[in-house]
């Protein structure tokens, strides 16, 4: 599995995605997984990848949770969890993810 982490500078909430994804790929078998991360300083590289906003967490190539559309403004993202709106997606949610995408579903 590939894992990504596509942030704009100064994005406040990028490392705390590391963390919960590192928790996530930890929790699911998947340690050994080293998480990538990928500035994007330009409209123009945003446009390149498939960026939904500051961090977009992204399993082997995909967004992680896919949005309505892509965007090419150097913005943050904000995900829907069932908390509400937040910076970034729990581990837990990650978890449920990476187990659908690899097949482990529970």
């Amino acid at each position: 599995m590939k894992a990504e982490i596509l942030y704009i500078p100064d994005c406040p909430n990028s490392a705390a995605a590391g963390v919960a994804l590192r928790d996530a790929l930890n929790e699911t078998g998947h340690s050994d997984v080293v998480i990538d991360f990928h500035l994007l300083t330009s409209s123009d590289e945003a446009a390149q990848v498939p960026f939904a906003g500051s961090p977009t967490i992204l399993l082997d190539g995909v967004d992680a949770f896919p949005p309505r559309a892509q965007v090419t403004d150097l913005a943050c993202r904000v995900y829907r969890t069932d908390q509400g709106p937040a910076a970034v997606p729990s581990a837990n949610d990650l978890i449920d993810v990476i187990r659908e995408r690899s097949g482990t579903a529970r």
